[in-house]
C-alpha cells in the first residue's frame, strides 16, 4: 500500500534518515564492527569515542549525577552534553533511538544553569538529570510512533487533530517541573507486544554487551541506551514483562509497580481499553538508588491530582525502614528476612546461566541466615492463560488497523501472536468471566502467599519471591518463545524489581546431559541453547513482592543485588 507519501519502504526510510541526519557530523562512526569483531560494545569500547571527561560523567549513577546537578558541582549543559554523545554513538551501534532532541535538551540545560545561578538552588531533585524515555511519551517538539509506519506524521494514526507534535503526556510535563532534561525516545517493538525490539522503521535493536542477542521487549530501545551507559535513569513500561525483561536483559535494575502508582495519563498505548490488566510505568536504571530517585521524586508531585487512575499514595519511607530495621537489628527469628524461590515454573526449564543465577542467590541468602523455603503456588500456566486470554479481547483489530494505515508488514516476532488477520472479537460475557477468572486467581494466590507463614519461622509470610523473569539470559532473535516467567506478576498486580546477578560463561554453564524436557515447548527453549553465543550475556532475577510495595521491593532489591556483589 502506498501512502500520501510514498510507500511505506519509503516513508520508513524518511524517518530513519532524518532521525540519525540529526546526530552531529562530529559523534558519526566512520564504521560499525561486525558482531564478530566486536560483540560486546560497553565498556572500554565505547570509551574510545568519547573524551575523559564524557567518560567520567557517563560512567557516574544517576543519584550521584543529580547531587553534582543540583549543587552546580556539574553544570546541567556539560552532563547532557556527553549523554547525548554516548546516546548518538549507542544508535549507530545498536538501532535504538526514535527520536532525537539533543538540541532543545542542550537549551533545556542551559536554562537550569542559568536558574541555579540566579536562584542559587535547583528546579528540583532531578535538576540536570538526562532522562530518556520509551516512544510512548508524547513530547512536544517529537513524534511518537511507536514503531508503526502508519503513526508517522500523525498523533496515533490520525491526522489533523492539532495535537501532533504539541501534545504532552503527564509524566513528561511532571519530568521538566522536576528538573529533568529529556533528549531521546528509544525503540520499541511495533504493537509493543514482544520481548524483543524490532520495527520496519530502526529495524532490530541489540543487546550492548552481547550483540548475538535481544536487548528485550517491548522497552528495549531503554534497556539497551541505559545499558550502555547512554542514559543513567529511563522510563519503560510493562503489561507483560517490558519493563523487567529489558532491564535483565541489560544488566540494569527495573522495577514493574503495581497499578495505579505511576501516571501513565496521555500516553501512547496498544489496545488502549483493555482494562483487565493494565501496562504501568516505571524506572530502569543502573542502580536501585537510580529508580528510587525516580519514584520519590515523581510522587513528590502529587500525580493523583492529574491522573484519575493514580492512587493517593505518597512515597512511604516507614516501609523501607521497616526492611531496613530487619537488616540492621537481627535478633532471634524476628530479624531473619524471609524468601520464596521458584527456580521452575513448571511449564519451561531455565537454561544453565539463569539455574547458576539461581543458585547464587540461594547460597548467598542462606549464608546470611535468611529463610528460605521453596515456592509451590497455584498453578502458573492456568495464570498465564487467563492473562494471555486479556491481549486478544478486540481479536487483533487494534494492532492490524495500525499496520493498515500503512500497508507495512508485521514483524514474525508480532505475527506469532497475531497472526495474519484478524481475530473474531470476545462477547462482553466472556471478557467478563475472564475479570472474575483473574481476580479469583489472586484470591487464590494471596491466601497461598500468606500461607507461608507457617513455614518462615519469622511471624510472618515471606517477604518477597525470587524467581526467573526470563527462560533465558536474553533472547536470540526470533526465540521469545516463552513469557510466563513475567506475566503472572501482571496478572497479580505484583511489584517486581529486577536485580543483576552474573554472565553467562561459556566454561561454566553447560547443558545437563541428563536433562530431559517438560514438553515440546521446554525442548525448543533448551535447543536454542548455545553457550558461545551467550558467552558474556548479563544474567538477572526478579524479587517479587505484594501489590503497591514498591518501598519495600526496593529496600529488599538493593539488599540482595549488594550483598551479591560482595559475596
Amino acid at each position: 500500500m502506498a501512502t500520501t507519501n510514498g510507500s511505506w519502504q519509503d516513508v520508513a526510510k524518511a524517518k530513519r534518515d532524518s532521525v540519525n541526519n540529526l546526530i552531529p557530523e562530529p559523534w558519526r562512526l566512520k564504521s560499525i564492527p561486525s558482531t564478530e569483531e566486536q560483540r560486546d560494545v560497553t565498556g572500554k569500547y565505547i570509551w574510545q569515542f568519547l573524551s575523559e571527561r564524557e567518560v567520567e560523567i557517563t560512567e557516574t549513577n544517576a543519584v550521584e549525577i543529580a547531587k553534582h546537578t543540583t549543587t552546580g558541582k556539574w553544570t546541567a549543559e556539560e552532563v547532557t552534553r556527553a549523554f547525548c554523545h554516548r546516546a548518538a554513538l549507542a544508535h549507530q551501534l545498536l538501532n535504538c533511538l526514535h527520536e532525537i532532541f539533543f538540541d532543545a535538551a542542550i537549551e533545556t540545560a542551559k536554562g537550569l544553569d542559568a536558574y541555579l545561578a540566579e536562584h542559587k538552588k535547583p528546579v528540583g531533585p532531578l535538576h540536570g538529570l538526562p532522562v530518556s524515555l520509551k516512544d510512548q511519551f508524547h513530547v512536544k517538539g517529537v513524534e511518537t510512533h511507536m514503531g508503526y509506519v502508519g503513526w508517522i506524521g500523525t498523533f496515533e494514526g490520525k491526522k489533523g487533530t492539532g495535537r501532533e507534535k504539541i501534545f504532552e503526556s503527564e509524566m513528561v510535563r511532571e519530568l521538566r517541573e522536576l528538573g529533568a532534561v529529556l533528549y531521546c525516545k528509544t525503540s520499541v517493538p511495533h504493537t509493543l507486544m514482544s520481548g524483543e525490539t524490532v520495527n520496519n522503521i530502526i529495524e532490530y535493536t541489540w543487546n550492548p554487551k552481547n550483540r548475538n542477542l535481544a536487548c528485550g521487549g517491548s522497552s528495549g530501545g531503554e534497556g539497551a541506551l541505559i545499558g550502555i551507559k547512554g542514559s543513567p535513569l529511563g522510563f519503560g513500561t510493562d503489561i507483560g514483562g517490558s519493563i523487567r525483561i529489558p532491564a535483565a536483559f541489560n544488566g540494569l535494575y527495573g522495577i514493574r509497580p503495581s497499578t495505579g502508582r505511576m501516571p501513565y495519563e496521555g500516553m501512547a498505548n496498544s489496545m488502549d481499553g483493555q482494562n483487565t490488566v493494565l501496562s504501568v510505568v516505571g524506572p530502569l536504571s543502573h542502580t536501585v538508588g537510580g529508580l528510587r530517585l525516580a519514584m520519590k521524586s515523581l510522587l513528590s508531585m502529587q500525580p493523583w491530582l492529574h491522573d484519575p487512575l493514580v492512587t493517593e499514595m505518597p512515597w512511604r519511607d516507614d516501609q523501607e525502614k521497616e526492611i531496613l530495621d530487619l537488616i540492621e537489628s537481627p535478633t532471634a527469628g524476628k530479624g531473619q528476612l524471609a524468601f520464596a524461590v521458584m527456580e521452575n515454573d513448571g511449564s519451561v526449564t531455565p537454561q544453565p546461566p539463569v539455574q547458576r543465577a539461581m543458585k547464587i542467590i540461594v547460597s548467598t541468602l542462606e549464608k546470611l541466615d535468611h529463610k528460605v523455603i521453596k515456592w509451590s503456588p497455584p498453578s502458573h500456566a492456568y495464570g498465564n492463560k487467563v492473562l494471555l486470554t486479556t491481549w486478544g479481547y478486540d481479536g487483533g483489530a487494534d494492532v492490524h488497523g495500525a499496520f493498515a494505515l500503512s500497508g507495512e508488514p508485521m514483524s514474525a516476532q508480532v505475527e506469532q501472536a497475531y497472526g495474519k488477520e484478524p481475530q473474531e472479537q470476545m462477547s462482553a460475557s466472556k471478557i467478563a468471566a475472564t475479570n472474575v477468572a483473574k481476580r479469583e486467581y489472586q484470591k487464590e494466590y494471596m491466601e497461598y502467599w500468606n500461607s507461608t507463614k507457617e513455614l518462615t519461622g519469622t511471624g510472618r509470610p515471606v517477604d518477597a519471591l525470587i524467581a526467573p523473569l526470563a527462560p533465558f539470559p536474553a533472547a536470540r532473535p526470533l526465540g521469545y518463545r516463552y513469557y510466563g516467567y513475567t506475566t503472572f506478576v501482571n496478572l497479580l498486580d505484583y511489584t517486581s524489581c529486577v536485580i543483576p546477578v552474573t554472565t553467562a560463561d561459556q566454561k561454566v554453564d553447560v547443558l545437563d546431559k541428563d536433562f530431559k524436557p517438560l514438553n515440546d515447548l521446554d525442548k525448543s527453549i533448551a535447543d536454542l541453547y548455545d553457550a558461545a553465543i551467550y558467552d558474556g550475556a548479563h544474567v538477572s532475577v526478579q524479587l517479587i513482592g505484594r501489590r503497591l510495595q514498591e518501598e519495600k521491593v526496593l529496600a529488599l532489591a538493593e539488599y540482595v543485588g549488594n550483598t551479591i556483589r560482595g559475596s
